[in-house]
């Protein structure tokens, strides 16, 4: 079966500073994969390679068997990549409604004399929330009125309401309570059952990236040291990849 995502033996260098060094793994539709590493090992990179805000120097990404080149976010968004990143990007002035559909704005009428639909907008809007469970008492206030999970879940909204086959996950609990982080947790293992969305996650939390993922890839300065099935790998062999102390080769996926 052709996975979703391939990513083949890509690179990225700033100058004389290589990010990433000949790095490739495989991401299949309905599978969770946890991106791990320590502060520098280039998982950054990677995510603005895949969002479309970076292209690689060496190396292709692959979307459903067919290489695709993804020179900014809209073409990454075409190619079915969703990215929740951790600062969320909502703008606090704006609603839920303005925020959902940023970018993506609905309108009516044609030509010069078209304006905007928030009717239409906000009805779209309460109906992608109560799909995810969200409550949002009041869909016209401002979303700096809104609470960290309140904002985390329409960010997820946003992501999720076109045709999302890959969510990006960077470090989506990072600012958010316990049981905020539970609602996050519960929403993408959702997702993955209901709509078979494929899921890459940025953390640095090994209880979620246990509760989330399925397989972890590990980067250390810009190199792939390791993909690893998490039900075969124990935390010590994550961090020992992780820190570069890593020496015996149990449970690494094919």
């Amino acid at each position: 079966m052709t996975p979703f995502l391939e990513v083949r033996n890509v690179s990225k260098s700033f100058g004389g500073i290589a990010a990433l060094k000949g790095i490739s793994f495989e991401l299949a539709a309905g599978e969770a994969v946890a991106l791990m590493g320590g502060n520098g090992a280039g998982k950054s990179t990677l995510v603005s390679l895949l969002s479309g805000l970076l292209r690689p120097d060496i190396g292709s990404i692959c979307i459903e068997g067919a290489d695709r080149v993804l020179s900014d976010p809209q073409q990454s968004r075409e190619a079915g990549i969703e990215t929740v990143f951790q600062n969320l990007a909502l703008c606090p002035n704006l609603n839920a409604p303005g925020n959902l559909f940023l970018g993506r704005e609905l309108y009516r009428g044609f030509g010069p004399f078209k304006i905007l639909d928030r009717k239409a907008m906000e009805k779209v809007t309460v109906a992608t929330l109560q799909d995810l469970g969200v409550n949002v008492p009041d869909m016209r206030a401002p979303t700096n009125r809104f609470s960290g999970g309140q904002r985390q879940a329409l960010a997820f909204a946003r992501a999720v309401r076109g045709k999302s086959k890959l969510l990006i996950l960077d470090e989506p609990t990072a600012a958010l309570g316990v049981e905020e982080s539970a609602n996050v947790v519960k929403t993408v293992q959702r997702l993955r059952k209901e709509r078979n969305i494929a899921v890459l996650l940025i953390t640095h939390n090994l209880e979620e990236m246990r509760s989330i993922a399925d397989k972890a890839v590990v980067l250390r300065r810009g190199h792939h040291v390791g993909s690893v099935l998490l039900k075969e790998t124990s935390d010590d062999e994550i961090v020992a990849r992780i820190t570069g102390s890593f020496g015996a080769k149990a449970g690494v996926a094919a």
